[in-house]
């Protein structure tokens, strides 16, 4: 039998995680997006051509990605104060996990869009189709198994950043496993955390790799 007052702190534990998660992946989930869609509309070649600013913002999306997040987390703490007023805590936890995962997603998006045929996009202008249409109805719509299949990837990084932000007080799972299952050696909560941690990012990943196969038509 699993001691009640196990299950009550994974329990609380997993409701954090999954706050956490859940509202960095809506905002870099839109960031990504934005930003990666930034990155294909003004390359050399784009319906919004813009060199230098592409290089500024592929710049910007590459300094991102080389932080490890564990670095992130310090770097950033005195934006994350401005923002929430404090750097400790799951809310806290939730700005230096969107920042991380915008530019991982970001490179994601550009990705998935470039695998969009430019006979494709050829055909919606010829037809007439203006910049928001090409962009919303061709690039985006073609790309959304691409899209899905990233996002699915980021929510999994974001879960395993999640845990990392355990060692500033973020809550959650991973900071479960290092007050209880580290720092006190309960070998039990260490366990249980791991094996729920697995079960999430499982079930993750199947959702998504259902998404994705649903909306891919080849």
């Amino acid at each position: 039998m699993i001691a009640p007052d196990l299950v009550d702190l994974l329990w609380q534990g997993l409701v954090e995680t999954a706050y956490m998660v859940g509202v960095a992946t809506l905002l870099s989930g839109a960031g990504g997006l934005l930003v990666g869609v930034l990155l294909i509309l003004t390359d050399r070649g784009g319906l919004l051509a813009a060199p230098r600013l592409n290089g500024l913002l592929g710049l910007i999306v590459n300094v991102g990605r080389s932080l490890p997040f564990i670095i992130l987390l310090v770097a950033i703490s005195p934006f994350t104060r401005s923002v929430v007023g404090t750097t400790i805590g799951t809310t806290a936890a939730i700005v230096p996990l969107t920042v991380s995962a915008i530019p991982f997603y970001a490179r994601i998006v550009e990705a998935a869009i470039r695998e969009v045929g430019r006979d494709v996009v050829d055909a919606a202008r010829a037809m007439g189709a203006s910049r928001r249409q090409i962009i919303v109805k061709v690039l985006l719509r073609e790309a959304r198994p691409g899209l899905v299949a990233g996002l699915t990837i980021t929510v999994v990084a974001l879960i395993g950043y999640s845990a990392m932000a355990g060692v500033i007080g973020g809550g959650g799972l991973g900071d479960l496993a290092l007050r209880y299952g580290y720092q006190r050696f309960e070998d039990d909560v260490m366990i249980g955390t791991v094996v729920l941690l697995i079960v999430v990012v499982q079930a993750v990943q199947m959702l998504g790799d259902r998404v994705a196969r649903t909306l891919s038509h080849r």
